[in-house]
């Protein structure tokens, strides 16, 4: 059989479509691995199990799942049980992009005849934030802050509760745009941002005299596909994502919240209050 004759048979698993996609989808490295993550993410929920959450998300092996099961009747149901469970545990930009990865794999996937059906077709997009969501207390946050977390964590959550800004804007940060002496930082696309002695101390401790690249690093080293931008030019370590201050952020309020799942980096947004609208969507 021909190569072409190979590439062009449909794929029993899941996974093997994934990789097809993405070996022909039009993607920065950098998008591809989103992509990858997201559509790998899918597999519990498509054969009924709980995505696992924080940490441990990363180093689980998704299960084996036949595509032929984005046929099946059952697929929509627990997709939009999967996208209202996701709502409850990660922002709003971030589901919408788990679910946008899906619709345009399954695009693709039907363009080549290898499925029929689309189960996200009757999913509304993320676009609210369930009302039961909230702004953090000040009696939440100062328990937060005596947490044993690192200095970078502590940095992290004590900026956001000052600024107000968004944890994409926080984390985008460069040392070159902090200005300790003025408690303030310029940002990329946005007003400045500032903040009170107490973080100002926080930030100081963790630049350490760094001029240049993320204020907010991996513990590790960069991949050598990540841009200059994002990597640090003394250390070789790369700019922290949201996903994962997401998931540092969950694992450290997990013993904190009531409902045992964790809090998300928005809530420490100070004056943050729920769209009343989001509690009419259903997905």
């Amino acid at each position: 059989m021909s190569l072409l004759a190979v590439a062009g048979v449909a794929p029993v698993e899941y996974a093997v479509a994934v990789d097809r996609y993405l070996a022909e989808a039009r993607l920065s490295p950098a998008s591809r691995r989103v992509y990858r993550i997201s559509l790998a993410g899918w597999a519990w929920p498509l054969v009924g199990r709980e995505w696992p959450d924080g940490a441990s998300r990363r180093r689980a092996i998704p299960p084996v799942v036949p595509l032929a099961l984005l046929d099946h009747a059952g697929a929509e149901r627990r997709l939009a049980s999967a996208v209202a469970s996701r709502q409850q545990q990660a922002e709003v930009r971030t589901v919408h992009r788990e679910l946008s990865a899906l619709r345009s794999a399954i695009g693709w996937w039907r363009c080549r005849e290898w499925i029929a059906t689309d189960p996200t077709s009757a999913l509304a997009a993320a676009g609210g934030r369930p009302a039961a969501v909230r702004a953090l207390t000040d009696a939440e946050v100062a328990t937060l802050f005596r947490a044993p977390a690192s200095l970078r964590e502590q940095a992290l959550w004590h900026l956001l509760r000052d600024s107000g800004a968004a944890a994409e804007t926080v984390l985008g940060l460069d040392a070159s745009s902090v200005q300790l002496s003025g408690r303030r930082a310029r940002t990329a696309n946005g007003p400045a941002i500032e903040w009170s002695a107490r973080t100002n101390d926080l930030l100081g401790w963790l630049l350490a005299g760094r001029r240049y690249g993320p204020v907010f690093r991996t513990d590790r080293r960069a991949p050598a596909s990540t841009p200059d931008a994002d990597t640090c030019p003394l250390s070789g370590r790369g700019r922290m994502s949201y996903r994962r201050a997401a998931e540092i952020f969950a694992a450290h309020t997990r013993p904190l919240d009531l409902a045992g799942r964790g809090w998300m980096l928005h809530q420490l947004r100070r004056g943050y209050r729920p769209d009343p609208a989001a509690s009419s969507q259903t997905v």
